[in-house]
């Protein structure tokens, strides 16, 4: 576990700091980004009754691996997206999610949304993407973090809504959307029903990031790879068990959002050690490290930078590594990622 106490300058005799780390956030999703007490404030203003997984102080108890486990899982998220209800829960939501991201050492989040999920209590799909949108710009003003959006779809849906998303990002690529993303239950739904949905995607010039390879195997990272063309995978752990597909993987140099501590607490790995972050660094695969839903997982951004020090022997220098990796695979603009990319060097130099 991390320390709450603020972080101090290195101790040469011991590691650095990796709340100190400059690093870009790519996979983190809106409403899982919420604090625990945030929900608590927000479930007892609207007189939501939450079940107990979420009021007991420590992340519930999940396996996903399974159908039923998958269904415990959305329903706990369900019920914190309902508390989200007014503008002002939004932009609650973000500059807390941009505070957290701050304090572990994030300099640029990509945050991914549905919008259709809060449409219906901000008056439309088109109100509820320029509400979210302006509240990143504002968080991004009074955190000094940078922040953009990735639109995501959901694969549990038709893809005509997909395609409906898809224009609506590219809509609004000039006003913080960067990216074009597909979540939920990779069990459900085939990649290539989506292809349409991600192709005006790329056309508006946003970056595909779908979800792959966590609760199934290699085949799903390749169809993402093949009818989505993915820059980035969310997850795509699952990679490490195809050699052949790790080659790919580096050699294309496509990105895998790998998120250790969601992995254990939905029941992909039994343990933090049976993660394959070492056989995906060492296979030369892009890794960007993510927090995935900390309001159900228990762990934000730094956490997961110290499991892959305390559970795969990462150094320094590895963890420097990292953290460029998620720089260069964001969606930053050139400048930003050379001054981040610098920071590291600095921040190894200490």
């Amino acid at each position: 576990m991390l320390s709450t106490t603020a972080p101090t300058r290195h101790d040469p005799a011991g590691p650095r700091d990796v709340r100190l780390l400059p690093k870009a956030h790519l996979h983190l999703h809106f409403t899982g980004s919420m604090r625990p007490a945030t929900l608590l404030e927000l479930a007892a203003k609207y007189r939501v009754h939450l079940p107990e997984a979420l009021t007991g102080g420590e992340p519930p108890r999940l396996s996903a691996t399974d159908e039923r486990g998958w269904f415990r899982f959305q329903r706990l998220y369900d019920i914190a997206r309902s508390c989200l209800r007014e503008p002002d829960d939004i932009r609650r939501l973000v500059r807390e999610a941009a505070e957290e991201d701050v304090r572990d050492g994030s300099r640029w989040l990509e945050i991914q949304v549905d919008p259709t999920s809060y449409a219906p209590h901000l008056g439309g799909l088109i109100p509820a993407m320029e509400i979210i949108l302006d509240a990143v710009e504002s968080a991004s003003r009074e955190t000094g973090l940078g922040m953009r959006v990735l639109v995501a779809a959901n694969r549990m849906k038709h893809p005509l809504e997909a395609r409906t998303l898809a224009r609506l990002a590219v809509r609004y690529a000039d006003a913080g959307v960067v990216g074009f993303g597909l979540s939920n239950d990779e069990r459900r739904g085939m990649a290539r029903d989506f292809d349409r949905a991600f192709a005006i995607a790329r056309r508006g010039g946003l970056l595909a990031a779908p979800h792959g390879g966590e609760l199934t195997g290699p085949a799903s990272v390749r169809d993402c790879l093949d009818d989505l063309r993915a820059a980035r995978v969310g997850h795509g752990v699952r990679a490490a068990e195809d050699p052949r597909l790790l080659r790919r993987l580096a050699d294309s140099g496509v990105t895998c959002e790998v998120c250790p501590a969601s992995n254990v607490a939905l029941g992909v790995y039994a343990k933090p050690a049976d993660v394959p972050l070492r056989t995906l660094f060492d296979a030369g695969v892009p890794m960007a490290l993510g927090a995935d839903d900390p309001l159900l997982f228990g762990s934000r951004l730094a956490a997961q930078y110290e499991l892959a020090r305390e559970h795969h022997g990462f150094t320094d220098e590895e963890l420097a590594e990292l953290a460029r990796q998620s720089v260069r695979a964001s969606a930053a603009p050139e400048g930003v990622r050379a001054g981040l990319l610098a920071d590291v060097d600095a921040w190894l130099a200490s």
